[in-house]
Parts: structure tokens; C-alpha cells; sequence
């Protein structure tokens, strides 16, 4: 079956306009309207929360039980903690970050009424002044300060230009790409992952793919601090699958290629039937993929359940390399990720049955199980999907019968 073809041109465009526009945490409202400009390009109908979270629509042929695809927009950052005497800013972290990695960053600083320019340093900057101390200084957000470029010698000369303790810094993402598919920027986590979201949405418009139910595209503003997709959802949402970034590091099995599927973070494993309905989506498309770990991790699935929201929940990442750092992702990854979104979204509803908050023990799947004995065996076909590939003209009506297949007595 013929791959589908994304528009990797707008898929790479969308990241670099992302990646130049900041967006810490608190401070989201310019790339919240850019994301709504480019959904707005798609004709893709959205509206917004209070405080600015998107809840974007693609209709399918029925509006209930409906799934999401969620993504964040906020990004690592820092605030001004101290107008210092020294005519230089104290910062601390939005987000949780080392200062290792703020050290030479290049920031904006958003006052009330202006936006100044500037750069981190470490407190002993100069190795002509300080010579072997410079290497021995401890790292940390009280041993950084920002150099703000303007004629600023005290703390008068910072209180003059506006800046106040409380405004807003934002690190330039200092993006870089290559012919071989590697991108190289900071806040790839979780632009990237936005970018991947919104490929797949154009390649969903423009195909015109009818979907067997709603696919809400959830973009969150406040997932780094820990709030994420808490308030974004409504009742009607039964699905639900997070699209962040992952990590590729010694004792981890993320990588830069194909779609890392996580099977728990740090508040636990995500839900068992649908992490493994994206495997054999996985599979049957040709999509490659590996399974993976995160032990200090927190994703918005986890804010929505933490939230009370009782909804089967998933956790799709792409490899970034020194996450939360200076970071590195491929477009194979990127690309893999849509792709797998418009399999997913193509594919009726896991366990369509279970249409309310509420239902009977029948509409309940079962799993592999054990005895009292240990005597492994396999209970009635577990985990019975037979999901089609994209292109299937039957992509979207998955064979109702597929669950109902007769029992299976083998042994394992």
C-alpha cells in the first residue's frame, strides 16, 4: 500500500516559524495566534480557552465517543528574579532546566512595554579577569546573569529602560538545518511535536479523508510546568494521544528515526490497550518504531488524569537528543509521527462500545492473564485489532466483527 505524502515542505516551514516566535511558559499568546493563523490557512475550526489552550476540529462522520491529539506550545524559559546592581538581571527558571544550558544563550526580555536584547552569562565571564576560576565556578540559576544590550551600568539604568523583576526572558532557539534531515535548535520540545500535528492536519484537509469520528487537535500552554491538558478537554473525548518529544540517551531505547512509543512516564504506564493498538498500527503500516521508559517525565496525558478525567491515554514521542538543552531531532521522525496520527485517526474508535463514562462489563476488553497456578495462558482473544492501512477504502469502518472473533485455547 502506497505510503501517504506529507508536505514536508510545510512541515519544516511550520517548525521554523514556530521556533522563532517565544514562548516560555506564561508567556504564550504570540504563538497561540500564530497557531491559530495557521489553522485558520487550513480551514480548520478551533476555539479557545480562558487562558489561551487550543481545541481544534476535524469532523468525522460522528461526534460522540471523540478523540484528541494533543501538543503543547510552551517552552523552557526563565524570569527576571532581581534588577542587580551591576546593571545586570538575576534570573530563574520557567520550567525545570539546568543553567549549564542557559550559560551564552542569546534572549529577549519582555518588559511592560518594550522588548530588549541580551545574553547569559556566568558570573565570572572573563578568562582574562579570572583566568582557571572560570572552570571551577559552580553551576546554577544564582551563578548566571543576564548582560542586557543597552547602555545599562546599575540598577537605576535597568529600572529606567522598564525592566522589572517578573518580566519574561525568552532563549532564542539558534535553529540550524541540514540536508540529512537533522534539526538543530533549542525548544524542539515541543515545537516539533506541534509541527508533526499540524502536517498531519493539512494532509487530512487536503486529501479530504473522511474520519469515522471527531479528531480534536488539543494544543496546550502550560505543560511545562505541569498543568498541560487539564482544562482543555471535554466530557465526550474517549482517546486521547499525546505527541511530545523523547529522549535518546544511555539507558533509554529513543531514537531520531521513526516514532518512540512510550509506555510509561514518571506518574506511570498509559493505557495498555491503546499503547498497543499504536503498535500494531505501527505494524501494519511499516512504520518504524521502538517502545520506551521515561522516569522523569510528565506529559499532558498525565495532567489530564490527574486532572479526573477518565480517558484512555497515550504517549507518541519523537527522538530529540539533549532534551531540555541543546537539542537535536530528524525529520524521519517527524515525518513518522504524522504519518502514524493519520493511520490512528483513520481507525474507528478502540472500543467504540464503551460510549459513555459508564458501561457493562461486555463492553469491557479483556488482557492476557494467569492462573493461580502460574500456568501461563491467553484468555479469549485479548487484544483483537485489525486495524487497515492508510489508503484502505476501509480505513475508517473497521470491521465491528474484528472483537467477536471465537476463543482461543492455546497455550503460550
Amino acid at each position: 500500500m502506497k505510503p501517504p505524502e506529507f508536505d514536508q515542505d510545510y512541515l519544516l516551514s511550520t517548525l521554523l516559524t514556530l521556533l522563532g516566535i517565544h514562548s516560555p511558559t506564561g508567556y504564550t499568546d504570540p504563538i497561540v495566534r500564530g497557531v491559530c493563523q495557521m489553522l485558520q490557512d487550513l480551514n480548520v475550526e478551533f476555539e479557545l480557552t480562558r487562558r489561551g489552550a487550543i481545541r481544534a476540529t476535524l469532523k468525522g462522520k460522528r461526534g460522540s465517543p471523540d478523540r484528541a491529539v494533543v501538543t503543547h506550545l510552551d517552552t523552557i524559559g526563565a524570569m527576571v528574579k532581581e534588577v542587580k546592581d551591576n546593571g545586570r538581571l538575576a534570573l530563574v527558571p520557567v520550567g525545570t532546566w539546568s543553567a549549564r544550558f542557559a550559560e551564552g544563550g542569546r534572549v529577549s526580555i519582555f518588559t511592560d512595554d518594550q522588548i530588549y536584547r541580551g545574553q547569559v552569562l556566568p558570573l565570572k565571564a572573563s578568562g582574562h579577569t579570572y583566568n582557571h576560576d572560570i572552570d571551577t565556578q559552580p553551576v546554577g540559576w544564582g551563578n548566571v546573569e543576564v548582560r542586557v544590550d543597552e547602555i545599562a551600568f546599575n540598577k537605576q539604568d535597568l529600572i529606567d529602560l522598564g525592566i522589572n523583576v517578573g518580566d519574561f526572558v525568552g532563549f532564542d532557539s539558534a535553529t540550524e538545518e541540514f540536508p540529512n534531515g537533522f534539526i538543530c535548535a533549542r525548544h524542539l520540545d515541543n515545537k516539533a511535536g506541534a509541527s508533526a500535528v499540524l502536517a498531519a492536519a493539512k494532509y487530512m484537509v487536503d486529501n479530504d479523508i473522511e474520519l469515522p469520528v471527531d479528531l480534536h487537535l488539543l494544543f496546550t500552554i502550560s505543560e511545562e510546568v505541569g498543568s498541560g491538558a487539564s482544562a482543555v478537554l471535554h466530557g465526550d473525548v474517549a482517546e486521547m494521544i499525546t505527541v511530545d518529544n523523547g529522549t535518546t540517551a544511555p539507558g533509554q531505547t529513543s531514537e531520531e528515526f521513526g516514532v518512540t512509543i512510550a509506555m510509561a512516564d514518571s506518574t506511570g504506564p498509559f493505557d495498555y490497550h491503546l499503547t498497543h493498538h499504536l503498535i500494531h498500527l505501527c505494524q501494519s503500516n511499516d512504520i518504524q518504531f521502538t517502545r520506551d521508559i521515561f522516569r522523569y517525565y510528565q506529559c499532558d496525558s498525565a495532567s489530564a488524569l490527574e486532572a479526573g478525567n477518565d480517558i484512555r491515554t497515550a504517549l507518541l514521542t519523537f527522538g530529540v537528543d539533549g532534551s531540555h538543552g541543546y537539542e537535536r531531532t530528524n525529520m524521519d521522525s517527524l515525518l513518522s509521527i504524522a504519518k502514524l496520527i493519520v493511520v490512528y485517526a483513520t481507525q474507528r474508535p478502540l472500543y467504540a462500545s464503551q460510549r459513555g463514562a459508564l458501561s457493562t462489563l461486555e463492553d469491557f476488553p479483556e488482557t492476557r492473564d494467569t492462573d493461580v497456578d502460574g500456568i501461563r495462558f491467553i484468555p479469549p482473544n485479548p487484544i483483537q485489532q485489525v486495524p487497515e492501512k492508510l489508503g484502505d477504502e476501509q480505513g475508517a469502518q473497521a470491521d465491528a466483527h474484528s472483537q467477536d472473533a471465537p476463543p482461543s485455547n492455546a497455550a503460550e
